[in-house]
């Protein structure tokens, strides 16, 4: 695979994958969209990757669609308007259902089709500068696919606050709405997010992560009766699980758990 506006590299088992249009902003296209998607499936067959931090080159996350592809939307069939937001929907499912840790790192800002995908990410951390919004209405665009998930992230009210005004909102704010998990400086984001990802993937099991991740999306929308059947099913097959022998025998031996 070549890539042409993603940056990605490994470090002590977590994936860094950086979007690489600075000059833009970090702006998204169809090929950006693409080449994320194409790095998500190569990473999820990589053993040696135990979670995966998403970055922005320059200094911004994403501020975005990028201004001519939404220009080229104009002249889009119906069809081919269909075709191209079931391709960026197709991304944030991938990434809310991966197996495996996804961390937002944000610095500058995260505005409509980037802050939809910060809002996908499993957790996300954030410079004390960064900005957020949903601005979609502001142009007469409406946030139609990550309303399904900022609604379910952070509540109804809240989500409407946000998508129905367009408004850009602090960090601070972003933090206090369940938006982002933490708050830090510009110079210490990097070492912060690694800290955090190392923490996970030391002190927890991969196994376990996946398949608590893999419940959480696929309940929420039950009635309670079958969710909770869903999760006995779930509480009976992880018992069988080598990362769970493994982990109740280190405990019961009083033995650190090596993961």
């Amino acid at each position: 695979m070549t890539l042409e506006l993603i940056n990605y590299k490994k470090t002590q088992q977590i994936a860094y994958i950086s979007l690489n249009r600075p000059e833009k902003r970090n702006a998204l296209n169809h090929q950006l969209v693409s080449e994320l998607k194409e790095t998500l499936d190569i990473i999820e067959n990589d053993h040696t990757v135990k979670a995966v931090i998403l970055k922005g080159e320059g200094k911004a996350f994403c501020a975005g669609a990028d201004l001519a592809y939404i220009q080229d939307l104009q002249n889009f069939s119906y069809e081919e308007n269909l075709e191209d937001s079931n391709h960026l929907k197709e991304l944030f499912l991938k990434i809310y259902y991966y197996p495996k840790i996804i961390i937002a790192s944000i610095q500058g800002a995260a505005i409509a089709g980037g802050c939809g995908l910060a809002t996908v990410c499993d957790f996300a951390f954030a410079e004390s500068g960064a900005k957020f919004s949903y601005s979609e209405v502001k142009i007469g665009f409406i946030p139609a696919i990550v309303s399904i998930f900022l609604v379910r992230k952070i509540g109804e009210g809240r989500a409407k606050q946000l998508l129905l005004s367009g408004q850009v909102i602090s960090a601070q704010k972003a933090l206090d709405y369940g938006l982002i998990n933490g708050i830090t400086s510009a110079e210490q984001l990097e070492e912060e997010v690694f800290d955090f990802a190392q923490k996970l993937i030391t002190e927890t099991s991969l196994q376990a992560k996946a398949d608590t991740k893999h419940l959480i999306a696929s309940t929420w929308h039950l009635p309670l009766e079958e969710a909770m059947n869903l999760a006995v099913v779930s509480n009976a097959k992880a018992r069988s699980n080598e990362d769970c022998k493994k982990g109740i025998a280190a405990f019961l031996n009083k033995e650190k758990i090596e993961w």
